[in-house]
């Protein structure tokens, strides 16, 4: 419930344009800009545990899972400690860390900030968030307009307006569509060879960045899908008996990142005062894999977890046998998901790269 007293302060503040945030921006802005909150949406990289409240296998609310988070906590988060939302919103200064929008313990104060609507194991294709139960794109949408409503009624339209259109949204999608939907579970394989799947792909995507724009975003970054192939789980499914890197999931990947960047280039022209920045993460991560030392790294091809090659979700858990214990050598924490150090190198390179495109 969000009682009349906590009102009354946030719309105190806010009519001082205050900001919930107590961090200290580590990246500098243009003049006279700000980002009042990050808002998220897509799959298992950026979801901070709102699958831990729906019915789903793909889970991670559990040890090992958090072991390196703020009082080794298992948050949901599909890492050992933070994700990429927290840590973008960390460099800006928005907050420590970016919070999910189904969290039972999500404070008024934090929609301010911006919320995490991602969901695990969710994609472009609508097919792909129904295979594993979880909450797709759209579903994603509808619960961005309830957010809406919210922040309506705690600091007001024109405050909301503000921060709505001063914000900076991310959309990180792509990898669950093309390795398990369409590799792994061959969901879509008689009906679509891989031109024509990506297409469908960035369809997709089109159609979901100009609802959102719709609903009030400008700033909008669009990751790329990463070198798929390469995360471990792959490389033991469909990376031989050397698990080599899956060329034929790398092969799709860069397929779509090669579709999606100009497919933003055109949508930004026909959605005036956008800015829909395409945001390359599979270079700069196909880089840390293949050059693991260079980066701190020692370890490029498999997790943390368990054998580090086929663990995940659940099948990453307290049982698990050998989990490593220096984690901070690891590229990923899992079979299929970077662990915190692996994001903080990531993302302090995007941050650099695309964070002026935004203005």
């Amino acid at each position: 419930m969000f009682c009349s007293s906590v009102t009354s302060f946030l719309l105190f503040l806010s009519s001082f344009g205050v900001l919930f945030s107590t961090t200290i921006a580590l990246v500098k802005l243009p003049p006279n800009e700000t980002v009042p909150a990050l808002i998220v949406f897509g799959d298992s990289i950026v979801d901070a545990g709102n699958n831990n409240h729906i019915t789903t296998v793909v889970k991670c609310d559990f040890p090992p899972y958090g072991r390196d988070f703020k009082g080794g906590i298992p948050t949901g988060r599909f890492s050992n400690g933070k994700i990429p939302s927290d840590l973008i919103a960390e460099e800006l200064g928005i907050r420590d860390l970016i919070p999910a929008y189904l969290d039972p313990a999500l404070q008024p104060e934090d929609l301010v900030t911006g919320v995490t609507f991602a969901s695990g194991g969710t994609g472009y294709d609508p097919l792909t968030p129904k295979l594993v139960s979880v909450i797709s794109l759209s579903k994603q949408l509808d619960y961005f307009k309830e957010y809406v409503a919210k922040l309506k009624g705690l600091v007001g339209e024109e405050k909301t307006n503000f921060i709505l259109a001063k914000s900076l949204y991310l959309l990180v999608a792509g990898s669950d569509d093309i390795a398990n939907t369409y590799f792994v579970l061959r969901a879509r394989k008689l009906q679509y060879d891989v031109p024509a799947y990506t297409d469908l792909m960035v369809n997709s995507a089109s159609e979901f960045l100009k609802e959102l724009y719709e609903l009030g975003a400008r700033r909008i970054g669009v990751f790329s899908t990463p070198p798929i192939g390469c995360v471990p789980s792959q490389r033991t499914l469909a990376g031989g008996i050397e698990r080599n890197c899956a060329e034929n999931y790398n092969e799709a990947a860069t397929l779509f990142n090669k579709k999606l960047s100009p497919e933003l280039h055109s949508l930004a022209g026909t959605l005036p005062g956008s800015k829909l920045v395409y945001i390359d993460v599979y270079n700069p991560l196909l880089d840390i894999i293949l050059n693991p030392q260079k980066y701190g790294f020692e370890e490029a091809n498999k997790g943390c977890c368990g054998s580090g090659k086929l663990e995940v979700a659940v099948l990453c858990n307290k049982l698990v046998p050998s989990t490593c214990a220096d984690d901070s050598k690891y590229i990923f924490w899992d079979s299929y998901h970077p662990t915190e150090e692996a994001y903080r190198v990531l993302i302090s390179q995007l941050i650099g790269k695309y964070i002026n495109d935004f203005f």
